[in-house]
């Protein structure tokens, strides 16, 4: 607060609170008030207080403003409020009777209402309680600030604590099949006494290693997807792109998975024209992007359902890949809280999952500047799109 200049506070004065903003016409305000107020000085005694509400909100709050500039007559009790833009007039009209007031205020007739609390006009510190209500409010806020964020904390523990859970269930089913895959390769190797070792041809020999790097994959796959989430969304995200053939990718991609395929007897369509340009991106990034929503893709849609994926260049600028599937499709009011952090349908409560693989999508995307988004139907399927910068040399 800004005092009068040539004004001390004094327990006979008119006590005023003149609020403020940053405002080119306030500075006019202020000093057509001030002129008035002097011209007054001769007989009447005062002091004026100036806040800026922009840098003492917690005043304002305390006052319940709704506009400025107001003036607050503070002391003599009861307090007044003028506000307007012809507070001089208001002040001209009003003057008189603060006078009185005060003449009535100077000369009381009963104790306070409260012994054991102080005359807020004793000793001038009407101003003083008004800055200490104002601390108060501060420190109001200040304290439900420090809670929610104690609230955010704990949250955010509970979650990596069932991160951690899930992880350690959901890693025991990869691992398992990656180590009967390497112990029947084992089984087999040569240096074993005949009648111990295992007969294994090239082919079976060839799908055991192909098995247990998919497998070794998914479980690198779910611990990269933590490592990321654990980090935070706020946290630096460091992509390095370069020339990439997204054709050539999306097929690498969609060849590691064709187990998972075949386990659910699911069709594939792909529409992957061999003349596209390249992207500006980093692959192992949009790998991630891809494994993920065709991880969704092949979750949700029943066996003998079939998955598309496709590629179109949109734009001269822009490459769209679309991930499509006939499962049960997503509620409406839900496809955009999809790509939120740890959102999960309520109907995905009890299945697999950590509910970050969407929201990772969306950084990875976003990092590239480009977009994701999804179309869908209730019971007919869903379409997840996403976009990539096009290479310009």
């Amino acid at each position: 607060m800004e005092a009068s200049p040539k004004k001390t506070m004094s327990s006979a004065s008119l006590q005023l609170l003149l609020f403020v903003d940053k405002r080119p016409t306030s500075t006019e305000k202020i000093r057509q008030i001030r002129n008035y107020l002097d011209e007054l000085e001769k007989s009447n005694a005062f002091d004026l207080q100036i806040v800026d509400v922009s840098e003492q909100p917690h005043l304002a709050e305390h006052f319940k403003l709704v506009a400025t500039p107001t003036l607050i007559k503070l002391h003599p009790e009861p307090r007044q409020t003028l506000a307007g833009s012809n507070l001089v007039a208001q002040i001209e009209r009003w003057w008189p009777r603060w006078q009185r007031s005060l003449d009535d205020h100077a000369t009381p007739t009963h104790p306070p209402s409260d012994p054991s609390q102080p005359d807020p006009s004793e000793n001038g510190n009407a101003l003083t309680s008004v800055a200490y209500s104002a601390e108060l409010l501060r420190l109001s806020d200040e304290i439900f600030r420090l809670k929610q964020e104690k609230e955010e904390l704990q949250d955010q523990l509970r979650f990596k604590d069932g991160l951690i859970s899930m992880l350690a269930h959901d890693l025991r089913n990869p691992l398992t099949a990656a180590s009967i895959a390497l112990e029947t390769l084992e089984m087999g190797n040569d240096m074993k006494p005949e009648s111990q070792r295992t007969r294994l041809t090239p082919t079976l020999t060839a799908q055991l290693i192909k098995h247990a790097r998919t497998q070794t994959k998914a479980i690198d796959r779910m611990i990269t997807d933590i490592l990321q989430t654990a980090r935070g969304t706020g946290a630096e995200f460091e992509i390095q792109q370069q020339k990439l053939d997204l054709g050539e990718l999306c097929l690498d991609v969609l060849d590691h998975l064709k187990e998972q395929f075949l386990h659910k007897s699911q069709h594939l369509k792909t529409d992957i024209p061999t003349d596209l340009p390249l992207v500006y991106a980093d692959p192992d990034r949009v790998r991630q992007v891809l494994v993920n929503l065709l991880d969704n893709a092949i979750k949700y849609t029943p066996e003998e359902g079939t998955i598309e994926v496709s590629i179109l260049h949109r734009t001269s600028q822009k490459m769209q890949v679309s991930i499509c599937d006939n499962g049960p499709g997503i509620p409406e009011e839900n496809r955009e809280r999809i790509f939120e952090d740890r959102f999960r349908l309520a109907r995905d409560e009890g299945k697999e999952g950590y509910g970050i693989g969407l929201a990772l999508c969306k950084r990875v995307v976003r990092a590239h500047y480009g977009q994701i988004w999804a179309d869908s139907i209730p019971n007919q399927g869903s379409c997840f799109h996403f976009t990539l910068p096009v290479y310009r040399p």
